[in-house]
């Protein structure tokens, strides 16, 4: 077992607002694994938006704006106490964030196997209690319940690891995955896609829009999916069956030359705001709207009797069954998806990628690297 120090470098967030509330320290306690925990020392982690809606306080009900253009200097009406997590719950600072790291087993807590050290790990962010592992009540999330990936160390369950044998991929690499991969499969999932499926994607170039056009075509669906002009090329290597260019093209002319119709019967989303009734428009009889996210704004209109006559489907998607998290450990065992790394920051310029990723020229995903 190697030497493990007493400190270690972390960006830790101290409370709801703008950058200055993401401080760096390089005298933070290394945490402890407890009983069925292990110590990781964490050599990547994902940028996700996550990570800065939980900075802002984003999520508390009062805020109905986009999430980007408050983003840099936090959010007036959002106060430390505030109901301002994920799941409608406050978030107790001070609070590392990142939920998306890999690294190596470095130590372990009581009752984890000698076979745990040493193995590369990637995580499974949904903090669960085992014996119900589907009790939405008792779910939270890793790097806003728990202590998360952006330091030099950190702990987890083992039951929340999956152990990665894919040497040819890096560690940063792998950091691009678990938050959106996860995110992607599980609306694909709750949603039903199939190889019968035509899927409108939006958000195409983030994270979780393109491992949606990676996941999505895996499964044999038709994909279309929903970009800037800029980012078309890029995004279009991932292999979706048609572009929409925002702003250039005409949604109908290009889902026809897709599947025969105006109409798809899957629309992701993980933009909301203004593109949701432009979705709604396009989406087929007895179609489903599945959502996992609402970076341009969460107050949409929903014409109700649309809804019953269409006999639409309203899905929203966030905590996942346990078995989507295996099975992108299987995907990536068997090179069925491939990681899009942007860029990579270290973690001392974490307020730099944190503005690199909200002024989204990049497509695909934002990583931190730790220090050796």
């Amino acid at each position: 077992m190697q030497d493990i120090p007493k400190t270690m470098s972390a960006a830790v967030l101290t409370g709801h607002g703008g950058y200055e509330r993401l401080e760096l320290h390089h005298d933070w306690p290394v945490p402890t694994p407890q009983a069925g925990e292990v110590l990781i020392k964490v050599a990547a982690c994902g940028v996700n938006n996550t990570d800065i809606n939980t900075r802002i306080g984003w999520y508390d009900d009062s805020v109905e704006g986009d999430s980007s253009s408050k983003a840099a200097d936090g959010l007036d009406s959002v106060s430390d106490d505030s109901v301002a997590g994920w799941g409608n719950t406050g978030i107790h600072f001070p609070r590392i964030q990142g939920a998306d790291p890999c690294g190596r087993v470095i130590a372990l807590g009581d009752g984890v196997l000698q076979d745990w050290l040493g193995s590369r790990v990637i995580t499974d962010n949904w903090l669960r209690d085992w014996n119900e592992p589907m009790n939405l009540n008792k779910t939270g999330y890793y790097g806003s319940e728990r202590d998360g990936g952006f330091a030099q160390y950190t702990t987890m369950p083992i039951l929340n690891l999956g152990q990665i044998n894919a040497p040819d991929w890096t560690d940063e690499e792998l950091a691009t995955l678990s938050c959106s991969y996860n995110t992607a499969e599980g609306m694909l999932e709750r949603s039903g896609v199939s190889e019968k499926d035509t899927v409108l994607i939006t958000g195409a170039s983030g994270g979780v829009g393109s491992a949606l056009i990676q996941l999505a075509k895996r499964r044999g669906a038709k994909i279309i999916a929903l970009t800037s002009a800029s980012k078309a090329d890029q995004v279009a290597a991932l292999g979706p069956d048609a572009l929409i260019r925002r702003g250039q093209d005409n949604w109908s002319d290009v889902i026809r030359s897709v599947n025969g119709t105006d109409k798809v019967s899957v629309t992701a989303d993980v933009v909301g705001g203004p593109v949701f009734a432009d979705l709604m428009s396009v989406l087929a009889r007895g179609g489903r709207y599945v959502t996992s996210g609402a970076i341009g704004g969460k107050k949409v209109e929903v014409d109700i009797s649309h809804l019953y006559l269409f006999d639409w489907s309203l899905i929203g998607s966030t905590i996942n069954e346990p078995y989507v998290f295996r099975n992108l450990l299987n995907y990536i065992e068997n090179n069925e998806i491939k990681p899009l790394l942007a860029q990579t920051y270290p973690l001392e310029k974490i307020h730099e990628a944190q503005a690199a990723f909200l002024e989204k020229k990049h497509v695909g995903k934002l990583v931190i690297t730790l220090p050796e």
